[in-house]
């Protein structure tokens, strides 16, 4: 009997997409060519900048309410916005690439995507 593992609970956890127990990644952003679990094959993995778009969305979205809550509670000048959000986004955003490139790995391999061709398409470009 084969184990269902959750893209969700995999990705974000950085486990492997298929057994849900090695590591992902084998330095910060960079992917392991194999599973250490399972050997499942991660050669062919890219998430491209899917990730990086939705950390910037999400950051986003997070960040904009308190940033024009101190504006109009403190009127604070432009340099003691940048000196406040700029670490605040930079940790953020370091601390959610690594999860959400995972989670976007986890999902393609869930749903066995790949590079969209033409019909016909050899892959020469013509």
């Amino acid at each position: 009997m084969t184990r269902t593992v959750s893209p969700i609970k995999a990705g974000l956890g950085c486990k492997c997409p298929a057994c849900g127990e090695g590591p992902v990644f084998k330095s910060y952003l960079g992917l392991a060519p194999r599973c250490t679990a399972c050997g499942a094959d991660f050669s062919q993995a890219d998430a491209g900048d899917g990730p990086a778009f939705f950390v910037m969305f999400i950051l986003g979205i997070l960040i904009m309410p308190p940033v024009l809550l101190v504006q109009a509670l403190f009127a604070p000048p432009f340099w003691v916005h940048l000196i406040l959000w700029t670490p605040v986004i930079i940790v953020l955003a370091m601390m959610l690439l690594r999860p959400f490139k995972s989670l976007m790995f986890a999902l393609q391999w869930k749903n066995r995507a790949e590079e969209a061709k033409w019909a016909g398409d050899d892959g020469d470009g013509q």
